[in-house]
C-alpha cells in the first residue's frame, strides 16, 4: 500500500519524490514542513495516526518534497525563493495532480492538508486551483511571507500568496465562483510556538469573499509540534471524508 516515485521536474529543475499510502479513498495530499521531504509525514508518525482511515479505504494519502518550503529557509534572494514558490505551485498542478488522478483512476476531489510551511502550501494550493481542490486543512499555519520578500514585491510573489491576490479576485470570476464552493478549516493550539494571529487574518480575508471558513482553536497543551498535529489531522479527515 505504499508506493515511491521519482521523477524530473523540468518546472524545478530537479527530481523531486512522490509518495503514496493507501489503496482506496479520497486522495489527500498532505505538504511536508518548510525542510522535510516526501517520507517526513511518515517518519513523524503522522502517517501512523492516520493508519486507520488508510486501513478502512477512506483516504489515500501522497505527499511531495517540500522544494520550495526548504528555499525560503535558505540564502537565496526574495525574488528567487517567490519564483520557486511559484515554480513548485506549478508542480504540483500540473505534474502531481495528474499523477493522482492516474493513480486513482479517475478525477476526484483533492484535500489538501499541512502543518507550518506545509498549512501555507496546502491553503495557497486551494486558493489557486479551486478546479481540482475543494478543501484544505491547515494546522499551525504562517500564511503571509511578505515579511520574507524584504519589501521586493514580485509578480511570483503576489500570485503565491493569498493574502495578497484573493482580495483583489474579480467578482463573478470563475476563481472566485469556484472558491465559493471550497470549505477552509485553519487549525492552532495555544500552546507554545504558535501564532494565532495569522489563521485569523487570513479568515477575514477569506470572510470578506464570502470564502466559507473556520478557525478552530485547541487548548494550550497544544503546541505547534508534531504531537499536535497527529491528534489534529485524523480527528479532521475521519470528520470531513465521512
Amino acid at each position: 500500500m505504499i508506493y515511491r516515485v521519482d521523477w524530473y521536474s523540468h518546472r524545478l529543475g530537479r527530481d523531486v519524490r512522490v509518495v503514496r499510502w493507501g489503496h482506496y479513498g479520497r486522495p489527500v495530499l498532505v505538504f511536508p514542513t518548510a525542510g522535510g521531504d516526501a517520507e517526513e509525514i511518515e517518519r513523524m508518525h503522522l502517517v501512523g495516526a492516520l493508519w486507520p482511515l488508510i486501513d478502512q479505504g477512506r483516504i489515500k494519502v501522497y505527499s511531495c518534497d517540500s522544494v520550495a518550503g526548504r528555499t525560503w529557509n535558505e540564502d537565496h534572494s526574495p525574488e528567487h525563493q517567490a519564483w520557486i514558490q511559484n515554480q513548485f505551485d506549478g508542480f504540483v498542478y500540473y505534474e502531481m495532480v495528474p499523477h493522482i488522478f492516474r493513480d486513482c483512476g479517475s478525477y476526484q476531489s483533492i484535500v489538501t492538508a499541512g502543518a507550518s510551511m506545509g498549512a501555507y502550501n496546502a491553503v495557497t494550493t486551494v486558493a489557486r486551483h479551486p478546479d481540482v481542490f475543494h478543501l484544505a486543512i491547515g494546522m499551525s499555519g504562517y500564511y503571509d511571507l511578505e515579511r520574507s520578500m524584504h519589501g521586493r514585491f514580485t509578480h511570483d510573489f503576489y500570485f503565491s500568496s493569498p493574502m495578497h491576490f484573493l482580495p483583489n479576485l474579480p467578482e463573478g470570476g470563475a476563481q472566485l465562483n469556484d472558491l465559493r464552493r471550497c470549505f477552509f478549516l485553519l487549525v492552532y493550539g495555544q500552546g507554545r510556538w504558535e501564532h494565532p494571529e495569522h489563521s485569523w487574518r487570513l479568515a477575514d480575508v477569506l470572510g470578506s469573499r464570502g470564502i466559507p471558513n473556520r478557525v478552530d482553536a485547541w487548548g494550550y497543551e497544544y503546541d505547534h509540534d508534531w504531537p499536535s498535529w497527529r491528534e489534529m489531522l485524523p480527528h479532521y479527515l475521519g470528520q470531513l471524508t465521512a
